[in-house]
């Protein structure tokens, strides 16, 4: 079977979608990523075959290009009203529409039989309708926005029938951490994969005796003047003496945290899952890989959100027990309001307790090479008609 893979130019929008590819590509199956450049470092990365298609997006150009100058996006733009989320469609939408033509000729070259796609590409849908081959979206996480934004964009698209829904949605999220009146997905579990690297020996070594590590991993917040936030944040928690804050950041941004106390380490970006499983809490923007890697781990968080879907992930955690959050820019940047939440994540159980049963419900749930069996039954079962038809 041929599985044809389209991406929206963010690599983090792609990762979450490369445990079910492994188990395609696993199963026999030939996988080809279609990307911008933005995304084909990733589809490399991961072993995967990819078409490089357009000039590059930089998602955080275009978000900076946005802001006033020295403010982050919370200060910027607080949390957006729910009925505005689907709104963010209208952005992907307007990039995706000069890329269909592209996109479709490579599609109709390669002969696709099965669609997968992340939840907010659009060219996938019309191109799945163009072609009558089933498509597949991939959700990151707590998915308030797409299902909205495909309603928002579907006058624009170019077919007589608008943009059509996927013909099969898959939902990682756990039971308990899904939106009560969301769209309905079907289940896959979360597989953590933020790349590969070498595993230091500080992860080998454990934290220090007596020590609580809190993991903290703020996604691009700090390319998005971020800088002042994150110093004062790693202040806040550094104030709990017994924890050993461990904060994951680039190289570049690393002069503008100035002093730190002695219980925070920097180190490079690297991919979660290698240390988490060292750590007692999480604190991070509300990113989905991190939010998802961090429940898949059974770990406490505290959600400091910036923009679009960051919120009602944020509030899920939050209701589940799981985590705490804080929505406005005045209380992110408290420091007693930080230090104070974090103390009640390590010294309540309730969390932990909360937390642990999220990541029991998301191990439950069908493996990718479940889902990627029933995909492909699906698949075939889509052109029997045809076939029996010639």
């Amino acid at each position: 079977m041929r599985v044809l893979v389209i991406t929206t130019p963010v690599p983090s929008h792609f990762l979450p979608l490369v445990p079910l590819l492994w188990a395609l590509r696993s199963a026999g199956h030939e996988v080809t990523v279609l990307g911008q450049p933005d995304v084909l470092g990733a589809v490399r990365a991961c072993g995967l075959t990819g078409v490089e298609v357009g000039r590059p997006f930089d998602v955080d150009a275009m978000l900076l290009r946005n802001l006033p100058a020295e403010q982050r996006p919370l200060q910027a733009r607080p949390r957006p009203d729910p009925e505005l989320l689907g709104g963010y469609g209208k952005v992907w939408w307007a990039h995706a529409a000069p890329l269909l033509d592209r996109y479709t000729a490579l599609a109709e070259e390669y002969g696709p039989e099965l669609i997968v796609a992340d939840p907010l590409e659009y060219c996938s849908l019309v191109i799945g309708a163009r072609l009558d081959v089933p498509v597949v979206h991939h959700r990151w996480t707590v998915d308030a926005i797409s299902g909205p934004a495909r309603r928002f964009v579907r006058a624009d698209a170019p077919e007589p029938s608008g943009l059509p829904d996927p013909t099969v949605l898959l939902d990682p999220c756990p039971p308990g951490l899904r939106m009560p009146d969301g769209e309905a997905g079907v289940p896959i579990r979360y597989v953590p994969y933020s790349g590969g690297a070498e595993t230091p020996a500080w992860v080998r070594a454990g934290p220090g005796a007596g020590r609580r590590r809190v993991a903290v991993s703020l996604g691009n917040t700090p390319a998005l003047h971020g800088g002042p936030f994150v110093r004062g944040l790693l202040h806040a928690l550094a104030a709990r003496r017994d924890a050993e804050i461990l904060v994951t950041l680039p190289r570049p941004f690393r002069a503008a945290l100035g002093t730190l106390p002695g219980n925070v380490t920097v180190v490079d970006p690297l991919p979660l899952h290698l240390f988490l499983g060292t750590c007692d809490a999480m604190v991070h923007h509300g990113g989905a890989g991190t939010a998802m890697t961090a429940t898949a781990f059974g770990l406490p968080q505290l959600v400091l959100p910036q923009l679009a879907d960051h919120f009602p992930l944020a509030d899920r955690l939050a209701a589940t027990g799981a985590g705490l959050s804080f929505d406005t820019a005045a209380r992110q940047d408290d420091p007693q309001v930080v230090g104070r939440a974090l103390d009640e994540l390590l010294s309540d159980p309730r969390y932990a307790g909360s937390a642990r049963r999220l990541a029991v419900e998301m191990a439950a749930m069908p493996s990718p090479a479940t889902v990627a069996a029933r995909l492909e039954r699906r698949a075939r079962a889509a052109t029997e008609p045809r076939e029996a038809s010639v």
